[in-house]
């Protein structure tokens, strides 16, 4: 099966195609790894930019096929609809040569079983290819469809920064840079960059992250200078502050409460290998084997547990364990910061998926509190940008918790909140990513 017919598939799982129907779509993540698995290695760079370029760009693409089709697709043919997708945006969007990308898109629907959808999709690219500016010039002019957004993801992102809405829309339909995280066991990062440029990568020094490292071009994770013997992590720069902003001390106890991968937690053991304890926890245990494969390949210790927070709270207050000193909370939430690296989150959160999220935050922030030693410090970390996940959550639990006090955190990056710092996705720079310091009151 081509690159076009198994992009389809992937597309039909993902995005809302079919009509009238109940959306509850699957992620990229879940779908296309295995399909990639079992792909040509030199075939699998185009597979994943369609299934990503169209996810970016749906909204749009999904006018120009509504204005080039005579009739909407039935809820069976949803597969077909997805392949047209992918045929506009390699017309579009793409360098691949027009002939190619028609013929091959024809091809995929006698691959998916419809050869009746041949005719189709050969007149309707066709036109496509003729008409590529008339059609683009036709996309209704607001800032949803323009940036390609569902409409209550616009307006609340107008609605929470209007003067950075433009901006934040814009750079979601970036392609985000590959930034690394240099062990300091091993190297410096300017000499692991001059390693980097020895085997012909480059890049750059992160301008905010003390370890971090900013590749020019993403490149497989085997070409990295002793990256199966942990030199280096592959970790955003935004991601990369939090270990910096909860500056572990020796003989201190840290947990790091919702842990998987393991790029926080690794980076704690990194920066202060004199803990007393370093605790990693998540509630997923597959998601728990990522831990200990990635403390493993940097050579790093820690005490993990697949637990959730609530239960591990409850178990260790029970047994009457020592609290810990700081606290990293990176709490669930939207993800909306981190679009970019997976544009398929436009479709798969609703509005109503905010309001959970940020009654599951607050609860977590309490949990995590009273885990928490008098005098300690907890970080609240969110890769959301939107105040109801981030600064409205810390000050509800402000509001709230008496012995607990915000500590400003001194940084030259991020935007002041009410609370804390706010990032927001930057072009060739980091995610977004919200930040909030708490300090709980001595005995």
């Amino acid at each position: 099966m081509n690159e076009r017919a198994l992009a389809a598939q992937i597309l039909n799982d993902v995005l809302p195609l079919k009509k009238g129907q109940v959306h509850n779509g699957r992620s990229l993540s879940d779908l296309l790894p295995k399909t990639l698995a079992n792909h040509p290695d030199a075939d699998r760079p185009l597979l994943q930019e369609l299934c990503f370029g169209v996810c970016r760009w749906f909204i749009r693409l999904d006018k120009i096929a509504s204005s080039v089709t005579h009739h909407p697709f039935k809820s069976r043919d949803s597969d077909i609809h997805a392949l047209l997708l992918v045929g506009i945006y390699q017309l579009l969007y793409l360098r691949v040569p027009d002939h190619a990308a028609i013929s091959e898109t024809v091809e995929a629907t006698r691959q998916l079983n419809k050869s009746w959808a041949a005719k189709v999709i050969n007149g309707t690219l066709r036109r496509c290819q003729r008409e590529k500016s008339e059609l683009t010039n036709a996309i209704p002019d607001n800032i949803a469809v323009q940036t390609a957004h569902p409409k209550w993801l616009a307006d609340m992102v107008m609605a929470a920064w209007p003067e950075q809405a433009d901006s934040i829309l814009t750079h979601n339909n970036s392609h985000a840079p590959m930034t690394i995280r240099v062990n300091p066991k091993h190297n410096s990062p300017e000499n692991y960059l001059q390693q980097l440029k020895q085997k012909g990568i480059q890049g750059k020094l992160c301008e905010f992250a003390r370890q971090g490292i900013q590749l020019d071009k993403p490149c497989s994770v085997d070409k990295l200078p002793g990256f199966d013997q942990g030199h280096s992590f592959v970790q955003d720069e935004a991601a990369q502050l939090s270990a910096t902003i909860l500056n572990a001390q020796p003989n201190e106890r840290v947990l790091d409460a919702c842990a998987a991968p393991g790029g926080k937690t690794t980076h704690i053991a990194e920066s202060q290998p004199e803990l007393t304890q370093l605790v990693a926890l998540d509630a997923s245990e597959q998601r728990v084997i990522r831990i200990h494969e990635n403390l493993t390949r940097m050579s790093l210790a820690a005490e993990v547990h697949a637990l959730s927070l609530e239960t591990f709270t409850e178990q260790h207050l029970a047994n009457n364990a020592p609290l810990f000193d700081r606290i990293l909370l990176d709490a669930p939430c939207s993800a909306l910061g981190v679009i970019r690296r997976h544009p398929d989150i436009k479709w798969l959160r609703k509005r109503k998926d905010i309001v959970a999220l940020s009654e599951q935050q607050l609860m977590l922030l309490g949990k995590a509190w009273t885990l928490l030693a008098p005098g300690g410090t907890l970080l609240y970390a969110t890769c959301s940008i939107l105040p109801h996940e981030n600064e409205r959550v810390v000050r509800a639990f402000l509001e709230q918790q008496s012995d607990a006090k915000e500590i400003n955190i001194e940084a030259k990056w991020g935007q002041a909140a009410s609370v804390g710092i706010q990032l927001f996705a930057q072009q060739d720079g980091h995610d977004g990513f919200y930040y909030a310091l708490l300090r709980k009151a001595a005995a």
